[in-house]
């Protein structure tokens, strides 16, 4: 039987045109438990949600280089053991998190995923846990579908519901003047560069933190609070490295898949650019550019968009050789680096599933995620909340920064995130 053939997406094709070995395009997702878990109950019930999510078994078909496309080919199995249980001790969970930056799963394996099982493991307060952390190859899949069948696989293992809860409710917004528009024409600021480390690839720091609180009715949301506090924290690291005060823009993925079984397995977000002016965070008036940032954030939230730009859709037809558009899109690129915007934050926002594995395993309470840092952008912020606690994970390029700088960037985002819930 020939295996069924699926053209690659955009977004998995520019991927795919600029792989780097020394930073992997990897995501890395890390649930906590409270017990423990089953190795062979576990094994079975993720093979099982790979198979009641049948578009996340694809490796990356063979082919010419004067082919049109690169193509996925489902599979009807995976084709190695995605499932691994390293020798516990004190550095399991360290080694597995660094496994996951330099370590991406093959696209030429089907499924571009891998899961390890870190347990026992000390918890903070002392108790023996679990923790699973799931790392996939960013060309192929990115964090929100891999989080869908992870909480297939919850229900399958633990026999209870894991159906997303419903969604919040949103107080109707008062209305609100237009966007104040800026200029995406104009270089944005980098990161300053740190203490760069001497190996290649990403660093990792994940910490918790409390929710920060929003009056009710607030005319802005929790996202626009995290957004506020990331360009705050890199324009004040700026100004502690000497940087030139410039504009800064942030990139934010915007994800509007249902987050049923119904779910689309992929590559499902679109990114936009929120923009900020060096005046709005130099001595900002933060309920003012809390409010801006948030008429800025819902415009682009409800602008029709491709996923990453009309110019991106123009540059993967099919019309020449992929070997040919891949040498063009690597060019475009490293040309269009000095315009790439400052960072990445994305925020997963509240954990829509319960991630319920049972009453010996129990239900999860921390989620981390971490987006590739490579450069130019070199730092990325990813946010996820669960149990009422929000969960940081602060990612860089090692030729950018070093672990002292991602810890003095933790302490200035949680500053300037406390100082956004005081401002409230």
């Amino acid at each position: 039987m020939v295996p069924t053939r699926i053209p690659f997406p955009v977004v998995d094709e520019v991927a795919r045109h600029c792989l780097q070995e020394e930073e992997p395009e990897t995501v890395h997702i890390e649930v906590h438990l409270p017990g423990q878990l089953d190795p062979g109950r576990l094994r079975k019930a993720f093979t099982e949600a790979l198979h009641r999510h049948p578009r996340i078994l694809m490796r990356e078909a063979p082919g010419r280089w004067y082919r049109r496309r690169y193509e996925w080919e489902l599979t009807a199995e995976p084709d190695a053991e995605v499932v691994s249980f390293p020798a516990p001790g004190p550095n399991a969970l360290r080694d597995a998190r660094t496994r996951a930056l330099v370590e991406a799963p093959p696209l030429s394996v089907s499924p571009p995923v891998r899961l390890e099982v870190v347990g026992p493991h000390l918890d903070g307060a002392g108790s023996q846990g679990t923790v699973l952390l799931l790392t996939m190859n960013h060309t192929a899949l990115d964090g929100p579908a891999c989080l869908r069948v992870l909480a297939t696989a919850a229900e399958l293992y633990g026999g209870r519901d894991n159906a997303p809860a419903a969604a919040p409710v949103r107080t109707p917004e008062p209305p609100q003047g237009p966007p104040d528009t800026l200029s995406n024409w104009s270089r944005p600021a980098r990161v300053a560069p740190g203490a760069p480390e001497p190996s290649a690839g990403n660093g990792l720091l994940v910490t918790e933190l409390s929710l920060p609180h929003r009056p009710k009715g607030s005319p802005y949301t929790v996202n626009d609070q995290l957004m506020v506090s990331t360009a705050l924290t890199i324009a004040h690291w700026n100004r502690e490295h000497g940087a030139r005060p410039r504009p800064l823009r942030i990139t934010m993925p915007v994800d509007d898949r249902p987050r049923d079984t119904t779910m689309p397995i992929g590559n499902g977000t679109r990114l936009v650019e929120v923009p900020f002016a060096p005046g709005e965070l130099d001595h900002p008036d933060l309920p003012d550019l809390l409010r801006r940032t948030a008429i800025r954030t819902r415009a682009l939230k409800s602008l029709p968009r491709p996923q990453l730009g009309h110019g991106a859709a123009l540059l993967t037809a099919p019309v020449t050789p992929v070997a040919w558009r891949a040498a063009l899109t690597r060019g475009l690129r490293r040309a269009a680096a000095p315009w790439t915007s400052t960072t990445l934050l994305s925020n997963i926002g509240r954990i829509p599933y319960p991630l319920d594995f049972g009453e010996e395993a129990g239900r999860a309470h921390a989620v981390w995620f971490s987006a590739p840092a490579r450069m130019p952008r070199g730092l990325t912020v990813t946010t996820a909340s669960t149990a009422g606690r929000l969960h940081l994970a602060l990612r860089w390029s090692r030729s950018l920064l070093g672990h002292g700088d991602g810890a003095h960037l933790r302490d200035l985002f949680e500053h300037y995130l406390h100082t956004t819930e005081v401002s409230a």
